[in-house]
């Protein structure tokens, strides 16, 4: 098969967003585009080892840099915007992570009120071996030393948000953003509802792995070279961000408190489950119950993400937006063929 358009995107420094909405796309690209990209770490690179603590070497708000915006000609609100995650690979060998005074979900925070002291702010350097598929967590007291399977994600991907509203990259929505779920990985497609002309589709936070609810307020966190192809449908644009990849639907929610983000997510699940399979609402939320999963993303954003899953072999023969993730994937294989 022929390949579709290819574009690069390497922003300088003073290119970088740290929004969602208000900022002028760096490019406009047409549906069904090949992207190639650089992403900067949530720290902007400047944490580099453990003596440097963010407090000290990083300047809020200029924290969680995204790459973008990108422009998807012909988007209008209402659409579909979909991104396919063709290859995820860390551009250093080496990543970070911390824990912080009153960010985290276990220690008192801005919105959580506790007498206790603040948690330390500690860093951890992680070396990255791209050859191996392994990051190495190395203990900060103590000889303990253990290598983690790499698994490259972003956690922040998303599009402006409705009503000329501007959001922190930080802060997870009904737009995406900082979602920080480990389902966003080479080989998932993500669909967000359009809500400004051209989409402004936006991609950073790059972590070499995540565990589930990123705990501690943040992964191993590091730079990324990553491909997308990003495609268009017109309309269906779905209220809340959802995932596909070759075995799950994934339904996302994002709000505080955690129960809420959960009830958003699973909501939107059951919808597209009966949507899909012609279901009544009460069938398929049965269906959706008794086989569906539900992975927390992160505990500790502004806005709580959760996932909800369903297998896709339950749906037979039926795809999700015609198959577009089929076929995305069928480019991505293309891509990485011949390139």
């Amino acid at each position: 098969m022929s390949l579709p358009d290819l574009v690069t995107l390497s922003p300088t420094p003073d290119e970088y967003a740290y929004t969602f909405g208000g900022s002028a796309p760096l490019l406009t690209v047409r549906p069904g585009t090949i992207v190639e990209l650089t992403t900067e770490d949530c720290f902007g690179g400047r944490v580099r080892g453990t003596g440097d603590l963010p407090s000290e070497v990083c300047e809020f708000p200029y924290l969680n840099p995204v790459t973008g915006p990108i422009a998807v000609a012909g988007a209008e609100p209402g659409d579909t915007l979909a991104v396919h995650f063709v290859e995820i690979a860390p551009a250093r060998d080496w990543g970070i992570s911390s824990t912080f005074p009153h960010f985290g979900a276990l220690t008192a925070t801005h919105s959580t009120a506790m007498l206790h002291a603040p948690l330390e702010e500690r860093v951890w350097v992680y070396e990255l071996d791209r050859a191996a598929g392994t990051c190495r967590f190395r203990a900060r007291v103590g000889d303990f030393t253990v290598d983690l399977p790499l698994d490259p994600m972003h956690g922040t991907v998303g599009v402006a948000p409705a009503g000329g509203e501007t959001l922190m990259s930080i802060t997870p929505g009904a737009h995406g953003g900082n979602l920080d779920t480990p389902e966003m990985r080479a080989g998932t497609t993500a669909y967000f509802r359009v809500n400004v002309p051209g989409g402004l589709l936006a991609v950073g936070d790059g972590h070499a792995r995540q565990g589930e609810g990123e705990v501690c307020g943040t992964a191993v966190e590091t730079a990324m070279r990553t491909t997308v192809v990003v495609d268009l449908v017109k309309g269906g644009g779905p209220a809340w961000p959802r995932l596909e990849d070759d075995r799950y639907l994934i339904s996302t929610g994002s709000a505080r408190p955690l129960e809420d983000a959960f009830r958003i997510s699973q909501h939107d699940l059951v919808g597209w489950t009966g949507e899909l399979l012609g279901l009544d609402t009460l069938d398929a939320y049965q269906l959706v119950s008794q086989a569906g999963l539900a992975p927390a993303a992160n505990v500790c954003d502004t806005n709580y993400t959760m996932a909800a899953k369903l297998p896709k072999s339950l749906l037979g023969r039926i795809r999700a937006y015609d198959g577009l993730h089929d076929r995305l994937r069928a480019t991505a294989t293309a891509y990485l063929r011949h390139r």
